[in-house]
């Protein structure tokens, strides 16, 4: 069982940045994918960003590439997604995930999730 824990989400204005952090406990971190997801209101859950469990490997949404960063800290067990020139269409719940798979596709490869942090861009 992995459990993930979100924190670094508040209001910005366009332009600005952002940093979430998610730390998961146990002993596994290095062995799991993890990811980032986002839900505005109104919408489906989606793909953001996810890091293989190697961290060798990355894959982006095209509408947050060249904006956002994801990395991971295995000694912490945590991921960093940092987000910059942030856009009023990014507000969202962001989801931190974990997956057994050695990377995030889509969100049938999720093993794990955290609670959500909201994320709000004023234009």
């Amino acid at each position: 069982q992995v459990q993930l824990v979100e924190s670094g989400g508040g209001l910005v204005q366009a332009g600005g940045s952002l940093r979430l952090s998610c730390t998961a406990s146990g002993r596994t971190f290095s062995s799991y994918a993890m990811g980032w997801f986002r839900q505005a209101p109104g919408k489906q859950r989606e793909f953001v960003v996810s890091i293989s469990w190697s961290g060798s490997s990355t894959r982006y949404a095209d509408s947050v590439k060249d904006r956002f960063t994801i990395s991971r800290d295995s000694a912490k067990n945590t991921v960093y997604l940092q987000m910059n020139s942030l856009k009023p269409e990014d507000t969202a719940v962001y989801y931190c995930a974990a997956s057994r798979q050695i990377q995030i596709i889509d969100i049938t490869s999720v093993n794990y999730w955290g609670q959500g942090t909201q994320v709000t861009v004023s234009s």
